[in-house]
């Protein structure tokens, strides 16, 4: 292993004119570290999203709608009570997941997220309790609702953009539905 600290370094000048030594005494005379990551921290997750902005979710168990922060980054729909929170309260994996608009008629703007030929089956997903318990999400549909028609229809194509579909798992779904109607 060669010590950074013993080598001899010949001073020489860049294009701007300025010493090369100078660069190589600071990372000397500073030692390189790297931030200590706990594993708990989601903010990178969220960076760059795909989408992000104000809906309205309507409740699982408790149909009430509550507003949201929703961003949509590598496939899933992740949704926070505040902007500034860094877990979010609930997760929507969007594999195997079909979205479409809906008429609802206390809300305009709707759309849902469904499994496509497993109705009544619960969607795939997890949330947040209020004591921070992390349960699984009980919805058979997500609706949701934007605060316009166009808003509504932008997070309509990225959803479905970023919706991926696993072959693996509808040939289980098909075993598993065959074997159902055999009983």
């Amino acid at each position: 292993m060669i010590d950074l600290c013993d080598l001899s370094v010949t001073p020489t000048t860049n294009e701007q004119g300025t010493s090369n030594t100078n660069l190589y005494d600071s990372i000397k005379n500073e030692p390189f570290k790297i931030p200590e990551d706990d594993g708990n921290d989601l903010t990178h997750t969220f960076f760059n999203p795909d989408r992000e902005g104000w809906l309205l979710k309507l409740g699982g168990r408790v149909k009430t709608w509550k507003r949201r922060w929703f961003i949509l980054t590598d496939n899933c729909l992740y949704y926070f009570e505040y902007t500034t929170d860094k877990e979010p309260r609930g997760i929507i994996p969007l594999e195997n997941l079909s979205i479409r608009e809906v008429d609802e008629p206390r809300k305009p703007n709707c759309f849902e997220l469904y499994k496509p030929n497993h109705k009544g089956q619960v969607i795939k997903a997890c949330k947040t309790e209020a004591d921070g318990r992390v349960v699984e999400g009980n919805h058979v549909v997500y609706r949701i609702s934007a605060p316009t028609p166009e808003e509504k229809e932008e997070w309509i194509k990225s959803i479905k953009a970023s919706i991926s579909k696993d072959p693996f798992y509808d040939m289980l779904a098909t075993r598993k539905r065959r074997i159902a109607n055999k009983k």
